[in-house]
């Protein structure tokens, strides 16, 4: 390890200074006055709009999924899709956002329809990279129910490659993460990768 290495189980330091305290003087840095009316108050805003964009670090998402487990003898695919996700990215901290769609095909136990998105958000209200998003949203509910197979898609826009960078404002990313029957069967597969692509009539 090189001299001015830090070893990666040293914790990080955190200065005394409060995290409205940083907002400002970043807003100094940017060669801002945050005394004006419009920037009084942005200090106390940034804290607590990002608290809440990343309350997903205070949750537990396996015990999300155990709260609503139910025992049913169906075995055929289950599909949640259009699922809206909006994140923040690691590395520049602008959002991304866009659609996930999840399939899973039960082996004895089903979860209830509303904790999927729930569990969505969880990993979503953290800082994220796309691909991270997509694998743990599809390694959790595979360890928790342990069904015979999961399927993740998601499909999003990251503003860091809209905003800046290469500006392409109409380009977006697509991941996947596909486990047990989905990853082993390309019939599977198939059929979760073409439902999601029909448009619902009517809803």
């Amino acid at each position: 390890m090189g001299r001015n290495m830090k070893p990666a189980t040293e914790p990080t330091t955190l200065t005394s200074a409060s995290f409205e305290d940083l907002v400002h003087e970043m807003l100094v840095r940017l060669g801002e006055d945050p005394e004006r009316e419009g920037l009084s108050a942005t200090p106390e805003r940034v804290h607590k709009a990002m608290k809440f964009l990343t309350k997903g670090y205070t949750e537990d998402p396996e015990a999300l999924l155990k709260g609503a487990l139910f025992t049913v003898s169906y075995d055929e695919m289950v599909i949640v899709k259009d699922i809206e996700m909006f994140s923040l990215c690691e590395h520049h901290m602008l959002p991304f956002f866009g659609k996930v769609h999840v399939a899973y095909i039960p082996n004895g136990r089903v979860l209830g329809l509303s904790k999927i998105p729930r569990l969505i958000e969880l990993f979503s209200r953290r800082l994220q990279i796309q691909e991270r998003l997509t694998t743990q949203i599809a390694e959790t509910i595979q360890k928790v129910i342990e069904p015979q197979g999961v399927g993740v898609v998601i499909e999003a826009r990251h503003l860091c490659m809209m905003m800046r960078g290469v500006e392409k404002q109409h380009s977006a990313a697509v991941t996947s993460s596909m486990l047990g029957c989905f990853r082993n069967s390309e019939e599977t597969r198939s059929e979760f990768l073409s439902l999601i692509r029909q448009r619902a009539n009517g809803l």
